[in-house]
């Protein structure tokens, strides 16, 4: 919902929109402007700008006039005030309740829409038949996320949302907009917005479930796990195109007891499960048993799930990041050396650089590019490895001579990365026992169920050859000259920032591919990567500040005032918050990007 674009899609100007919270006219006064403006043309819409109210239940503003009927839909954001809408204070007291109550009363609000039919554009017959009048809300998924869709604060309930204007041909379709905005909208908003509409029940668990989750995941690094899997979680989806959870047939979770631990939770009291360590653990089995099914579960563990998603208490390290191989990938300025030296011709590995990375180059590169964003976990399947940087057989090392192969691989390193910089690692693994040499801890998934054989994969172990250091990471200052959204064409200032799917953000002329970013759970957060981009150009790209530093300042400027802090001024309602390493990836990929190295 709310347009296939940031901010539905249209170039952005540099300036901040001013904002006037006074109601213009009542909700009587917009209809009698809908009804003068009726079959007149298009652009006589943006006679109702601005804010509209609608008695004390809500003010309504018309925030931007799309352009024509077949533009991105117009903006529109309504407040409901809080001695109208009478949540309880402790439904929002905190990030964790704040962001499950926005998050609950979102998926009714969309409910209702749907419910109504309220989303169905018109389907008029050729160019001068009736076009648009839908009304969209952002939609989330499985997760519950920071989003615009819906903001609670102590004054008001505020709810942003598009409307696809209705036109025959470019001529206003003013009775039916009246529909729309004075009696289908006060419906939804009554039955969504208001406490009074919602059980009481519903509203305390949705809040305890996300609060309960955060409370587990804080407690992972005091008990030095990575991960945790209730027992009783849902692990397996519906399909593989599908995050809702598989029917009856669904094996539910059990911990192997030699790994069961108990937390206690603020509204669950205590609950058990598996608590995966901190160090090198492998998940292992045969295929088709459930071993990606758990690594999958582990890399979404980074955020809250809905109630009867089945995983919510399946939580990982909030610093957790997939790895994986990604050939074609560009690289710039990256140390690669941990890695990869002594490349052919005398090339150096510690500024590197390519517009087409090989499997392995790309692989080391977003390991380090992770650890240089503060990665403390990485979640890595064999599957989607690079299969001659994860490791070399003896026969192959006998063929091959060490000083004449670049690549240092994984296994090599995995016990040093550990030692030196404190990141932990979970591998799936299936096809190569050696890492059986470097495990701490081995989980084999076998029709869905858990079982610990570490003690039997270390019987098999050989000893390991003492490991040097893991080597530098280094940081890289990125420059704000790489950084630009202007189309070939454009006036200077005027950048364009859209949405090319899940995985893709039109940035200007480029392309930014993000189809390997696992971690990325939906579009509206990658909608919300490509503003954040300009966000950290416009405030912290100053050729001084590292990429690193750029992020922190990022994310508290989001913390201080929400996702906002991307676009402010607009009121763009279809932002999820995306993690830092996903903004470092997006700038990473960045094909105009510049860095330079801070080495000491």
């Amino acid at each position: 919902g709310g347009g296939a674009g940031v901010g539905g899609g249209e170039a952005m100007e540099t300036e901040v929109p001013v904002f006037n919270a006074q109601a213009r006219g009542s909700g009587e006064d917009l209809k009698r402007e809908l009804r003068r403006i009726d079959g007149v043309g298009y652009k006589a819409y943006n006679d109702v700008l601005g804010g509209w109210s609608f008695g004390g239940d809500f003010t309504l503003y018309v925030d931007k006039i799309q352009a024509d009927p077949f533009a991105a839909p117009s903006r529109c954001h309504l407040r409901v005030p809080m001695s109208t809408a009478r949540f309880p204070p402790d439904s929002f007291c905190n990030d964790a309740r704040k962001t499950a109550l926005c998050d609950v009363l979102t998926r009714t609000f969309c409910r209702l829409v749907k419910r109504g039919a309220l989303d169905q554009p018109a389907q008029g017959q050729g160019w001068s038949g009736p076009k648009g009048g839908d009304l969209q809300m952002d939609l989330p998924g499985q997760q519950v996320i920071e989003r615009t869709s819906v903001i609670v604060c102590a004054e008001y309930v505020e709810a942003r949302f598009t409307v696809a204007l209705p036109a025959a041909g470019r001529n206003i379709l003013g009775q039916k907009a009246i529909e729309i905005f004075c009696e289908a909208l006060p419906n939804v908003v009554s039955q969504s917005l208001l406490y009074a509409a919602h059980k009481a029940a519903d509203i305390t668990n949705w809040c305890n479930t996300v609060e309960d989750t955060r409370a587990l995941r804080g407690a992972l690094r005091g008990m030095k796990l990575v991960s945790f899997v209730g027992d009783g979680a849902i692990l397996p989806r519906a399909a593989g195109n599908s995050d809702l959870p598989m029917g009856g047939e669904a094996v539910a979770f059990t911990s192997p007891a030699s790994l069961r631990v108990s937390i206690n939770l603020p509204h669950k009291g205590a609950v058990s499960g598996m608590g995966i360590p901190e160090g090198i653990t492998l998940i292992v089995g045969g295929g088709f048993h459930g071993k990606s099914t758990l690594l999958q579960a582990l890399q979404l563990g980074v955020y809250d799930h809905i109630p009867g998603d089945g995983r919510e208490l399946v939580v990982s390290d909030g610093d957790a990041v997939t790895i994986r191989a990604e050939d074609g990938r560009s690289v710039v300025n990256c140390d690669i050396s941990p890695f990869i030296t002594n490349l052919p011709f005398g090339r150096t590995t510690d500024s590197f650089s390519t517009t087409d990375a090989s499997g392995s180059t790309s692989q080391a590169a977003n390991i380090l590019e992770a650890l240089e964003c503060g990665a403390k976990v990485l979640l890595i399947d064999e599957d989607t490895a690079a299969t001659n940087f994860m490791v070399r057989d003896a026969r192959m090392m006998q063929l091959v001579a060490k000083e004449k192969e670049p690549i240092t691989p994984f296994i090599h390193k995995v016990r040093a990365m550990r030692r030196d910089c404190g990141v932990s690692t979970v591998l799936v693994i299936g096809g190569c026992g050696d890492y059986f040499d470097v495990a701490d801890c081995v989980i084999m998934q076998e029709n869905y169920t858990s079982r610990d054989v570490t003690e039997e994969a270390k019987a098999l172990a050989r000893p390991m050859l003492p490991d040097g250091p893991f080597g530098a990471v280094v940081a890289r200052m990125p420059l704000k000259e790489g950084v630009s959204a202007l189309r070939e064409g454009d006036r200077p200032g005027f950048e364009k920032v859209s949405l090319g799917g899940k995985h893709e953000v039109r940035f200007g002329d480029q392309e930014i591919n993000l189809h390997f970013q696992h971690q990325i759970a939906e579009k509206s957060q990658t909608r919300a990567i490509g503003d954040a981009l300009l966000a950290a150009r416009n405030n912290f790209m100053d050729g001084a500040t590292t990429l690193s530093s750029v992020l922190d300042k990022l994310e508290a400027k989001i913390d201080k005032e929400g996702l906002d802090a991307l676009m402010p001024g607009r009121f763009i309602g279809n932002y999820a918050r995306p993690r830092r390493y996903e903004i470092g990836a997006a700038i990473n990929r960045l094909r105009t990007i510049a860095f330079r190295q801070a080495r000491k």
